[in-house]
């Protein structure tokens, strides 16, 4: 089912009389989604993600701007009719209902000609859980089951009524690390298997750009790019998008353009033609460091981190805006670390020059 925003707004009302100014949740969102497409919708707490999940299911009404599933404009349909599978958060399973009891739930309320018997919920119930997994533990009631367990039967359980769309918010973020891997490739699998359009809400960029085939970054409301998650790691449109995307975090430097180089503190570290002179803010990925006897950029080598097939190379400097310098380097250049310096060329397609005021990008 394809998904289309136009011009989506949601503004709520101030509660606060000192600060009579309204809360502008999403702000003029614009978007297709494609058929069978999964879509992660990523920005820190705050941004508006969860809020656009809420308007496509129905819970919250726009202030302005239309929902279409397909041609059909739902904007004011109620959430009941959307056809939409929502899990949420704290997974929301009754406690006093088995799995498969749970799984079947919605499927009572259909009315008329819809209506189910027995029979087949029990037939439906079983096919969705054999899909997620879970089919051997119908009889179980939620207490008995594991986080996991617990997150694929609230995955059933929006997958039974045969939805539209699929709209997961923060579905992972109360499982353990080990967990939430396997789930999130669970839930890839899923989507896969179903073809059914999912909207994935995560302020985790690493579940977003692992499992998504777009990704949106939020930020206050505004979407600030959509793209694959490779390509939006490795373009990022402004500031905000490249120090938010990226394990370890992108490292940030206080730089200057003159003459065509790009300097930071007394090293001219890149040339930069074409760009005019200014200070700027300049940010390196972790893994755009090459670490040579003679490189153009010094730092001060605080220590050396092994991570089996790569190492962490922790250093400071004077001009940097994070606290430690992380460079990530294959295993081989640890020989020729001593030292209290540490000395690197640049990739230019890991360096990232962006302008101070406001975090536009400069090509």
């Amino acid at each position: 089912m394809k998904v289309t925003l136009k011009n989506l707004t949601k503004i709520f009302p101030s509660r606060n009389k000192k600060q009579p100014q309204d809360v502008i949740a999403v702000n003029d969102f614009t978007f297709e989604i494609e058929d069978g497409t999964l879509i992660g919708l990523l920005g820190p707490s705050g941004c508006g993600k969860s809020t656009t999940l809420n308007l496509l299911s129905g819970l919250q009404k726009p202030t302005s701007g239309r929902i279409f599933f397909g041609d059909d404009d739902v904007t004011d349909l109620p959430a009941e009719n959307r056809g939409v599978g929502l899990v949420f958060q704290n997974y929301a399973l009754y406690p006093h209902l088995t799995v498969r009891q749970n799984i079947t739930f919605p499927l009572e309320n259909r009315k008329g000609k819809d209506k189910l018997t027995r029979e087949q919920m029990d037939e439906m119930a079983l096919e969705t859980a054999k899909l997620v997994q879970i089919d051997e533990l119908m009889d179980r009631k939620p207490n008995e089951l594991s986080g996991g367990q617990q997150q694929r039967v609230a995955i059933a359980r929006a997958l039974v009524k045969q939805p539209r769309i699929l709209l997961l918010d923060e579905p992972l973020s109360n499982l353990d690390a080990r967990l939430r891997l396997q789930t999130r490739e669970e839930i890839r699998r899923i989507q896969r298997s179903t073809g059914i359009t999912t909207i994935f809400v995560t302020h985790d960029q690493e579940e977003a750009m692992s499992i998504s085939d777009l990704i949106v970054v939020m930020k206050d409301g505004v979407v600030h790019q959509i793209g694959k998650p490779q390509e939006v790691y490795d373009d990022p449109v402004d500031e905000f998008v490249a120090k938010f995307l990226g394990t370890p975090p992108i490292n940030a430097f206080d730089g200057e353009i003159k003459d065509g180089k790009l300097y930071i503190g007394d090293e001219a570290v890149l040339d930069v033609d074409g760009l005019g002179n200014e200070k700027v803010n300049v940010a390196v990925r972790p893994e755009g460091f090459i670490v040579t006897e003679n490189g153009k950029f010094t730092c001060d080598l605080e220590r050396v981190e092994v991570m089996g097939r790569d190492i962490s190379i922790v250093s400071n400097h004077p001009l940097s805006q994070n606290d430690n310098i992380r460079s990530i380097v294959g295993s081989e250049n640890i020989k020729g670390l001593t030292g209290e310096k540490v000395r690197f060329d640049l990739k230019p397609s890991k360096v990232h020059v962006f302008r101070k005021e406001t975090g536009e990008r400069l090509y």
